[in-house]
């Protein structure tokens, strides 16, 4: 009898987990309030379907249709083992440059749960056979399918599941099922990240809406994560190319969560055309400017989302580096210092141990000299002068570490160079998903 009791325990005990693991993570402490409504954009619409990738009862495969005339921008990580979707898409992005006027819709076809990564040859034959069925279903050129996949690393993607539902997705979609396909694009992620932004370009109306996924493995080189950007504005492609290629630079390139760079990272921006306005083909065009100040906050609201919600965090911190020698120095600088375990899990801890500080601006082999450094944190003046301020005491220090988002501030004290980068801190939860996250 106890033999049967112990084995119907552990029956149990296994049911339990499988019932665990098909709940959503708890929603991060620093999420935004809501998901943004997000205005539907000319010329762009998706869907979503549950293919079962990987997990169970949720979507898990997004496409979204871009109509024809439209031109596409995009950013892609440089890591040396980047995904097979990855290179695909470098390959036909250079495609479009080539040939920006080629005609024929656009797709983008997204699934979570398994990165295609590290799968040698079978990993080019799902993305290729993807590709295919989407430009037989919605009648584009394959050429113009781009597909991103973000999950597992070293698994081969059971694309007959996601070819099974290109059916459906093509007869489901809608420009209004953007959070849907914030949703199903997410991994570990507690939240979908949207925002969007509505500009006047000559007095004609322009939108621009975007959402992304991501929570770990967050420390972008040159693009970060998924992220999927679409604007009814009229733009020629090698002007769009730079305008993104520029402002990544101040937003997604500097939001790190725990050092480590994806081999999946994508950033895809699509201009639909069907704003009724001149095209913008000179990158001087005034109105150019004004386009890319708002996609620059666009892209920095998703930026700091995902910081938001770095796997296990529980403070948004933003590292603001100035004074030093080139603003190339001082984002590495903030890098080092945004990168350090000690600092963030000192932060965890709501421990202000400046001295962390100090040992992250000089591991990161920039010029700097220690008595000229100063640091904050918020308003509260910490050190200056190579050592503690007069006016600083450790009780200060340690209610400013209570707050949920916090800011260390550096002066180099040598030139003008800045850059400011954000991250999380770094708790047991990171631990607990990431050890567990092939289980």
């Amino acid at each position: 009898m106890a033999a049967d009791l112990t084995s119907r325990i552990d029956a149990l005990k296994a049911e339990l987990a499988e019932l665990e693991a098909q709940l959503p993570p708890p929603v991060s402490p620093l999420a935004p309030a809501g998901f943004p409504e997000l205005p539907e954009i000319d010329g762009v619409r998706f869907a979503t379907a549950q293919a079962g990738v990987k997990y169970k009862n949720r979507t898990d495969v997004m496409l979204a249709e871009i109509c024809e005339g439209a031109t596409m921008a995009g950013v892609f990580t440089r890591s040396t083992t980047r995904s097979a979707p990855v290179l695909r898409c470098e390959e036909a992005l250079e495609a479009h440059t080539a040939d920006p006027a080629k005609p024929g819709k656009f797709a983008i076809l997204v699934n979570s749960g398994n990165a295609n990564a590290f799968t040698g040859g079978r990993g080019f034959e799902s993305v290729d056979t993807l590709r295919a069925g989407v430009a037989a279903a919605l009648g584009c050129p394959a050429e113009k399918v781009f597909t991103s996949s973000t999950g597992v690393i070293g698994e081969p993607l059971p694309h007959s599941r996601i070819e099974t539902a290109l059916g459906g997705l093509c007869a489901a979609l809608d420009a209004g099922h953007t959070r849907s396909a914030a949703e199903a694009i997410m991994t570990t992620d507690t939240f979908p990240k949207g925002a969007s932004a509505s500009i006047e370009l000559d007095g004609v109306p322009v939108r621009l809406s975007g959402f992304a996924k991501g929570s770990g493995m967050i420390a972008p080189d040159m693009a970060t994560m998924l992220v999927y950007i679409f604007t009814d504005a009229k733009i020629a492609q090698p002007v769009l190319q730079q305008m993104l290629w520029l402002e990544n630079a101040s937003t997604f390139n500097c939001i790190t969560v725990d050092g480590d760079t994806s081999t999946s990272d994508t950033l895809l921006l699509a201009a639909t055309g069907r704003a009724d306005m001149p095209v913008i083909d000179e990158f001087s065009d005034p109105r150019a400017r004004v386009f890319r100040t708002a996609l620059q906050g666009l892209m920095r609201d998703l930026a700091q989302q995902v910081a938001r919600d770095g796997e296990g965090a529980t403070k948004l911190i933003e590292v603001r580096v100035t004074g030093a020698n080139s603003s190339g120095a001082a984002h590495r600088i903030a890098m080092s210092i945004a990168n350090s375990p000690l600092i963030k899990t000192a932060i965890a801890g709501e421990d202000p141990n400046w001295g962390r500080v100090v040992m992250a601006v000089g591991k990161a082999g920039e010029r700097a000299d220690r008595d000229r450094l100063s640091i904050r944190f918020g308003d509260i003046l910490v050190a200056e002068n190579g050592w503690v301020a007069p006016g600083y005491s450790e009780e200060a220090g340690a209610a400013y570490m209570k707050q949920s988002e916090i800011v260390i501030a550096v002066d180099i004290g040598l030139d003008s160079g800045k850059a400011t980068v954000w991250t999380c801190d770094l708790t047991h939860g990171y631990i607990t998903i990431n050890a567990d996250y092939r289980s």
